[in-house]
């Protein structure tokens, strides 16, 4: 089986949860035998054509760097870069435009992540007459609450028509199977729920308690409890909200030290820090290389998502298998990921008194916290490893083939 996947963002490009799921899924998936090509932006120092632990990588055009006021501009342009490259490599597999009754032997698939890749898929679809996936990961109406402007309007109908000329489309939680049911108006018997994976084993390094000591030394002092949070600053990340509820964990935890990872805009965040006179109880790192984070989670008492809209929650699986005990909100998929009081807390979404007695619930209670954070670890090495969601992609593929082999197009 051969499957050619675009996607916009792949490492060491990495903006938000699809770079690192595409990377992945495209790994377990060779694993197991399937002939991977992504297809994706060129990036600064990275070689545009590349094998990457058995994934095939063409990257092309200019590295994609979407500012908001040319970002249309930006995507049809990359996107006709995608498609130039993704018709020469099926033209140098041999393959051709094919009729209805003529169709490849070999399995042969088409996989597409989200509406910035939509115009290129759309296009080899047609043009060569090939099945398309397609992988919704979050909705312009749920990032946003709603269709409010005219850039919306054109992003949302990416996602509409991306959907509609897919053959199945795979969704990460029954959350975002309703949303996009709802919102983009797909059938439920469209859809597969698949959710997104972790690989666990990464948080299994060697890290020695004066190595781990100086480590956490550049956050926080010894007797200061880390409560962590790693996302966009993006409003529906909900760091406002954490912010807000900060001072009420600091009247029962006077020591506790929050720090913020992440990339995006945080000078109104920064202004509300000093406002609030926490400049010493609050730190933002920016984005941070894959290699801190991992050791950021392993020196965190508490990791946090007080998200507004979360289609899933993949940092929430990552503090899991890291050991860490989770607190978060109830929006989206994160409660499909956390069960409350038995792998973590959920707390009510945008509510800062509920999101700090969360977090006291763990900093106060730390055996119980250890207790559950021990039960989620378990459940994500057994629910959540990437060879089983590969499993049941393949069968997903397996089906839209046998689908495709039985019917006219």
């Amino acid at each position: 089986m051969r499957v050619l996947m675009f996607s916009w963002e792949y490492p060491p490009r990495i903006v938000g949860g699809i770079a690192r799921h595409v990377q992945e899924l495209s790994e377990a998936l060779a694993r197991q035998g399937v002939e991977v090509h992504v297809v994706t932006a060129a990036h600064p120092d990275t070689p545009n054509e590349a094998v990457e632990n058995g994934v095939h990588l063409h990257r092309v055009g200019a590295p994609f760097m979407p500012s908001p006021s040319e970002l249309l501009n930006q995507v049809y342009a990359m996107n006709a870069a995608f498609e130039s490259r993704a018709e020469q490599l099926l033209r140098d597999w041999g393959t051709k435009p094919f009729s209805s009754s003529q169709r490849p032997r070999r399995p042969l698939l088409l996989h597409a992540h989200d509406w910035l890749v939509e115009p290129a898929a759309r296009a080899i679809k047609h043009r060569f007459k090939l099945p398309l996936i397609a992988t919704i990961h979050a909705t312009e109406h749920g990032r946003h609450g709603g269709i409010f402007t005219d850039l919306s309007r054109t992003i949302s109908h990416h996602e509409w028509e991306l959907c509609y000329e897919a053959w199945r489309v795979i969704v990460c939680s029954h959350f975002m199977r309703d949303e996009v049911h709802r919102v983009l108006q797909v059938p439920y018997d469209k859809m597969d729920v698949i959710p997104n994976g972790i690989r666990a084993e990464k948080f299994a390094f060697e890290f020695p308690e004066s190595e781990r000591s100086a480590f956490r030394a550049r956050f926080a002092a010894p007797d200061q409890p880390i409560i962590f949070f790693v996302g966009r600053m993006v409003r529906e990340k909900g760091v406002h909200v954490l912010l807000q509820a900060l001072p009420q964990v600091k009247a029962y935890v006077p020591r506790a030290k929050l720090v913020i990872a992440g990339g995006g805009v945080r000078t109104h965040l920064e202004h509300f820090v000093r406002f609030m006179r926490m400049e010493e109880s609050v730190c933002f790192t920016g984005f941070i290389p894959d290699e801190e984070l991992l050791r950021l989670y392993r020196v965190a008492d508490v990791a946090v998502y007080p998200s507004l809209y979360e289609p899933f929650g993949i940092v929430a699986l990552e503090a899991m298998a890291a050991g860490v005990p989770v607190v978060v909100s109830d929006a989206g998929g994160l409660k499909e990921v956390v069960h409350h009081e038995w792998t973590g807390i959920v707390t009510w979404a945008g509510n800062t008194d509920s999101l700090a007695w969360g977090i006291l619930r763990v900093l106060l209670d730390p055996r119980s916290a250890q207790q559950r954070a021990a039960r989620a670890r378990r459940l994500v090495q057994r629910e959540f490893n990437w060879a089983r969601l590969a499993r049941h992609t393949r069968e997903v593929y397996r089906l839209v083939w046998q689908q495709y082999r039985d019917v006219q197009w």
